[in-house]
């Protein structure tokens, strides 16, 4: 019932419309309301013109307002004749009203009747015009048509008591009653619109911005149905439609026609994943087009209709041919990064390895030429002359040590050389100690760097001042040499728990940077302090304080810097080194110094707690 009513309503729409200019039809939707409502109502009224054309025949009044039903079918023709040629709905408007207001006047006092002042028919000039020519217009009318009802009893007279008076008024207040009721839907009806225009425009200005969007992007974009047939596409969606199958995808065909059908059928598969709301992501290689394959990434999204149901959906295809290209260049990038890293690291390895090993070598150095030095030195060559005298008068020996004058010096020669041989051997011995603990810390060094792959350092309980004598010991040849006075200050610390070849690697490089400041500051006095004290909140501090050439202000901040050296031969190794042993111990290496030629401290600072921690763990 309800759509043969539509198609009913629909059918007198169009009846309406073509009686209206292609201006009008053209219109505002209020306008367009306006001039179809004119139209019916003058269908209407010609109706009831002809019906009042017949019955007026049998009344005493036929010839007046025969006169009077063909001027109004007149005007009612006029009317209708502007709205077909015309572009605006008031003239014919204002002609209607005009007609009406004028025909219930002349019918009230030409037939000299009250029930024509306040007829039914009335009603229609506050709607209409109210509706019609506005809010001011329709109250004019409408004040027409109470003056109308209110003024007839009075001209009649006699004819009508006050009764009737009081009801034209009431008649007069219903009449204005319809002229409000008629300007209040007017004026919802214009909000209405204004709203719905307001609307409608920003839904145009958004639909516009996003059509801009997606015809600006070189990425394919599609809409289609739940079944994946081609509803609208965009710039990049049609030039590619276009080089694939050498003309525009027409709408309503499947998107993917072109695929074979085993893919198609995977499509299929993601469509209908996406029509339960999900979004579907997938990445895939089209065949070639002019020789040359691509890999695209494929969104399909649902869009979903108020109540949540998915009604359509969009279809993103983006070209990512070069982002994998990308992809695979960077990673090959990201591997020979890594390698280079490796091996940067291995260098590094190395060269602290080297720097360790050559300051060690250097007291070895040092102590295998001052053992070559003392064994040349040994007076060697007189014991054999006493042998050989000895031998030569083997058969008296009696005889040549109380008689000849050589053998009579010859024991006391033999105590003086066995005394001076006995401290010769002493000092050797010295050095050779020296000599096997610099290699033993040779040893160390390069056993601790094959096996740094496969665990850290040993942690154990160590004496500091005993491991700083076992360090300057390596260096004591040297600093005697160059007549450097080496003062100790060390305060009582308790025995500490740490690796010991990583701290006596760090004290071995200060300790042979301070020897080097202090040999090229030329000095007369040079002089080195070590020192031990607490650092207070569970630290312990270790400081080198040297007389030497010092360093300047602005080198400070890059002196424990890979490669960083201030020294014509040095390679910058040792301090960085140092610095990242330090950070491995869980302390920090730092450096102080007032500037050239003034010294330089270097103080190496411990947490006692995480060293105790690590060797309960």
């Amino acid at each position: 019932m309800s759509s043969a009513l539509e198609q009913l309503g629909a059918w007198f729409q169009e009846r309406l419309d073509g009686a209206l200019s292609e201006s009008l039809r053209r219109a505002h939707a209020i306008e367009l309301s306006r001039a179809r409502m004119l139209v019916g109502v003058c269908w209407l009224l010609l109706g009831c013109c002809s019906l009042f054309l017949g019955l007026v025949q049998l009344t005493e009044y036929a010839g007046s307002l025969t006169v009077l039903g063909a001027v109004c079918t007149a005007c009612i023709l006029v009317s209708l004749a502007l709205l077909r040629w015309g572009t605006s709905t008031r003239p014919s408007a204002l002609l209607l009203c005009s007609m009406l207001t004028g025909a219930v006047i002349f019918s009230t006092f030409r037939m000299g009747s009250l029930a024509m002042a306040t007829h039914a028919a009335s009603m229609l000039l506050p709607v209409l015009s109210a509706y019609l020519l506005g809010w001011r217009l329709g109250l004019f009318f409408t004040l027409l048509s109470m003056l109308n009802a209110v003024l007839y009893p009075l001209y009649a007279g006699a004819s009508y008591g006050g009764s009737d008076w009081l009801f034209s008024c009431f008649g007069a207040v219903f009449l204005l009653c319809g002229w409000v009721v008629s300007g209040l839907f007017l004026s919802s009806r214009i909000e209405a619109h204004a709203a719905s225009e307001r609307a409608l425009k920003t839904l145009r200005d958004s639909e516009s911005e996003l059509a801009s969007l997606i015809e600006s992007t070189d990425d394919i974009v599609c809409s289609v149905d739940l079944d994946g047939r081609l509803i609208i596409s965009n710039k990049a969606a049609r030039a590619y439609f276009r080089r694939r199958f050498g003309k525009n995808l027409p709408r309503g065909e499947f998107i993917y026609a072109w695929l074979p059908l085993a893919r198609q059928v995977r499509w299929k598969e993601w469509l209908a994943q996406a029509r339960t709301g999900q979004q579907v992501r997938e990445e895939m290689v089209i065949p070639p087009i002019e020789g040359v394959s691509s890999t695209v990434e494929t969104t399909i999204s649902p869009v979903l209709s108020e109540e949540g149901k998915v009604v359509k959906l969009t279809v993103f295809v983006r070209d990512i041919t070069e982002r994998k290209a990308a992809e695979a260049r960077l990673s090959e990038l990201h591997r020979g990064l890594v390698d280079a890293s490796r091996l940067a690291g291995m260098a590094e390895v190395a060269t602290g390895v080297l720097h360790n090993v050559g300051n060690t070598l250097n007291s070895v150095n040092v102590s295998a030429n001052l053992l070559g030095e003392r064994l040349r030195g040994m007076r060697v060559a007189g014991l054999e002359k006493g042998v050989r005298l000895l031998r030569e008068h083997e058969a008296d020996p009696g005889t040549f040590l109380t008689s000849d004058p050589r053998g009579r010096t010859l024991p006391a020669y033999l105590e003086s050389a066995t005394a001076q041989l006995v401290k010769e051997r002493d000092a050797i011995l010295a050095e050779l100690r020296t000599l096997s603990d610099g290699v033993e810390h040779i040893r160390t060094v390069v056993g601790m760097q094959q096996q740094y792959a496969r665990f850290s350092g040993v942690v154990e309980k160590v004496s500091l001042p005993e491991l700083l004598d076992g360090a300057l010991r390596l260096q004591a040849t040297a600093f005697q040499r160059l007549h450097i006075e080496v003062r100790r200050e060390y305060a009582a610390v308790p025995p500490v728990w740490v690796d010991r070849h990583k701290l006596f690697q760090i004290l071995l490089n200060l300790l042979s940077n301070a020897r080097h400041a202090m040999q090229e500051s030329g000095r007369a006095d040079p002089c080195l302090t070590i020192r031990v004290e607490p650092g207070g909140e569970g630290r312990l501090r270790i400081s080198v304080v040297d007389n030497g050439v010092g360093i300047a202000p602005e080198n400070l901040p890059r002196l424990f810097t890979h490669g960083f050296t201030t020294k014509k031969d040095g390679h910058g190794f040792g301090l960085h080194t140092s610095a990242l042993a330090a950070e491995e111990l869980g302390g920090v290496l730092s450096c102080e110094s007032p500037g050239r030629g003034q010294g330089a401290t270097f103080t190496l600072e411990l947490p006692l707690q995480t060293l105790a921690a690590a060797a309960s763990g």
